[in-house]
């Protein structure tokens, strides 16, 4: 199963400030770590809201823009990974392990075709197959 580890951002992560060269060196060494065991699938750094943009939906085709930066730091989102784990209890074992002194990372499990019961049905199942491996030709390199 699937899981993202969200890492939340905070008025540090909201400033700009670039991570130090050692940050950055025991935040490679974790994601090797990730790597090695087979469960990473993705995981980046987000720029600060400065940077970003929300849109806002206010009914069919209505739509606001909004442009950062956005004041609500509790909200905002500083980075993530993706993992592909057996278990809640082994995302949550992999988030332990990242080398932050302070923050907060929120996991959530990825939906998977199974959490959506009848309403994925054959016919969607199929297009979102075909959908996948249009992905996966266009970013392969």
């Amino acid at each position: 199963m699937r899981f993202m580890m969200i890492v939340k951002g905070n008025e540090d992560t909201e400033s700009g400030a670039v991570p130090s060269e050692e940050e950055l060196a025991e935040m490679g060494r974790y994601n090797e770590e990730l790597v090695k065991a087979g469960v990473m699938l993705d995981g980046n750094g987000l720029l600060e809201t400065a940077k970003g943009a929300k849109v806002r939906y206010q009914g069919k085709g209505k739509t606001t823009v909004v442009d950062g930066p956005f004041t609500e730091t509790k909200e905002l989102i500083a980075g993530y990974w993706i993992i592909d784990v057996k278990s809640k209890d082994e995302a949550i074992e992999w988030a332990r392990r990242i080398p932050f002194v302070e923050g907060e990372v929120e996991i959530r499990k990825v939906a998977e075709p199974e959490d959506f019961g009848d309403s994925y049905t054959p016919e969607i199942k199929e297009a979102e197959d075909k959908l996948r491996e249009e992905i996966a030709k266009q970013h392969k390199s």
